[in-house]
């Protein structure tokens, strides 16, 4: 085999398109990637979920010290934040994880060719950009598509990059906006928005749909938007944009006219697969009716040999669901049992506090006309979250009323996205509420409300009425 031919292409060096390229070259199979990106870890390492992290972090840190240091005793005199320095802060933890994923593809001998690669038939493509001089031909026995997504543009808003920006541009705003308006109510929005706010923006997200985080049961919406509104989010709901002029924003709730003043119009209303300029079409590959691309139960297309997964494929667009893909996928290339449970996937709002999910939510699952018994827990009876000042939030355990094998998890409150692997882990060995309920949790520690929401799916609750 030569060196321009593999076993298997991967396009897309992000969280999915790399480990599906570790693991199969684990399991044999002469590997190659192919990323646009002069850095490998795609959107997620690069623009996405740890850029953000580490502004959430950093922004929480600053709002604790600035609001809540005094009151624990520590007297810090004047706080400042020095945006400049976040922001190195933040590119260098960027740098870190993009560069370590890059040491890994060398160490594992995995070629990477920096460029767009295109489809010229079934079993070739084209990578354009390449540090080569002309464009470079690759072919290969198997190809997987891990080009993953976008930001959607609202059609009479479209990004500027200076004033209607995307996710994207928000994590570097060089200065700290004094109106920022986000437009969507979902993680995204509300994690940037929750940053800036913190920072000193006045920040009002615009959500078209009756809640916030709309996936989630009434309860816990009601209690997330009730404390991020006394962080000083400004939440307006059911309301439709309509445009964006002279540094104000309009939209409309029924027949009321309502405008929001903006510096900054952050519009986080979801992203959109990302097959642009791929050839899918000489490849024979077909999309389905949202333009993602079609695939089997194995995450195979309609051409046997090209494979597709994470965010270009049906399913939640998370950098964690498409790792599993990536793994899976190799591993049913390299003629092994793959397995991936996409009932079980997890989703966190990084916020403070944080909100998480699993499986089904007591709404749905009563709107399915499941019948469920629900376990609830507040982290105000908890003794570490007193001790921690993390009082804010609960967690719900939801279980199949006959069967008692837990349903779904939804947590509000400081460290949920940690504490719902915990949930996780019971589902995926198809575990009961009780079998939850008897598993020992260590003292004191914030996780001993999902123990105790777990025992009083059955009424049963120790430290509560």
């Amino acid at each position: 085999m030569d060196s321009s031919s593999f076993d298997l292409i991967i396009i897309g060096a992000g969280p999915g398109g790399y480990v599906c390229a570790f693991r199969a070259q684990q399991l044999g199979l002469k590997v190659a990637l192919v990323e646009k990106r002069s850095a490998l870890g795609g959107t997620c390492l690069n623009v996405g979920c740890i850029p953000s992290k580490a502004l959430l972090h950093t922004s929480e840190q600053f709002a604790w010290a600035k609001h809540h240091a005094a009151a624990s005793g520590i007297k810090l005199g004047s706080v400042e934040a020095d945006l400049p320095t976040m922001l190195k802060k933040k590119d260098a933890v960027v740098a870190k994880l993009t560069g370590g994923v890059a040491l890994l593809a060398k160490g594992r001998k995995i070629p990477t060719f920096t460029g767009t690669a295109s489809f010229i038939s079934p079993t070739e493509i084209e990578v354009t950009g390449d540090a080569a001089p002309s464009p470079r031909r690759l072919t290969a026995k198997n190809f997987v598509i891990a080009t993953g997504s976008a930001p959607v543009e609202l059609p009479f808003m479209k990004f500027d990059g200076e004033t209607v920006v995307s996710s994207d541009h928000a994590i570097a705003f060089t200065e700290v906006p004094k109106n920022l308006v986000v437009v969507g109510g979902g993680a995204i929005g509300l994690e940037l928005g929750s940053v800036w706010s913190r920072l000193g923006s006045n920040v009002t997200v615009v959500e078209f749909l009756p809640k916030i985080v709309a996936t989630y049961d009434d309860d816990i919406v009601r209690n997330f938007s009730r404390l991020l509104q006394k962080q000083g989010l400004k939440i307006e709901v059911n309301a439709k944009v309509t445009g964006f002029s002279k540094g104000v924003l309009a939209a409309e709730r029924g027949e009321e006219k309502l405008s929001f003043p903006a510096d900054k119009v952050l519009v986080s209303v979801g992203r959109r697969p990302f097959t642009d300029g791929l050839g899918l079409d000489r490849a024979g590959v077909q999309l389905d009716d949202k333009q993602r691309v079609k695939v089997d139960a194995h995450l195979r297309t309609n051409v046997p040999h090209i494979w597709a997964l994470g965010d270009v494929v049906a399913g939640p667009m998370l950098a964690h669901k498409a790792e599993e893909d990536g793994v899976a996928v190799a591993e049913w290339l390299a003629g092994k049992a793959g397995h991936i449970n996409w009932d079980i996937v997890p989703a966190i709002v990084y916020t403070d506090p944080e909100v998480a999910s699993v499986g089904l939510g007591e709404d749905a699952a009563k709107a399915a006309g499941r019948a469920v018994n629900v376990g609830r827990f507040n982290f105000a009876a908890n003794g570490r979250a007193i001790s921690a000042d993390a009082t804010d939030g609960f967690v719900k355990i939801i279980a199949d009323a006959k069967t008692d094998r837990i349903l779904g998890a939804q947590i509000l409150g400081k460290g949920a996205g940690e504490m719902i692997s915990e949930v996780v882990t019971h589902m995926e060995y198809g575990g009961s509420a009780e079998d939850l309920a008897r598993t020992i949790h260590a003292h004191p520690t914030m996780s001993e409300a999902i123990k105790e929401a777990a025992l009083a799916v059955s009424k049963s609750a120790i430290h509560a009425l």
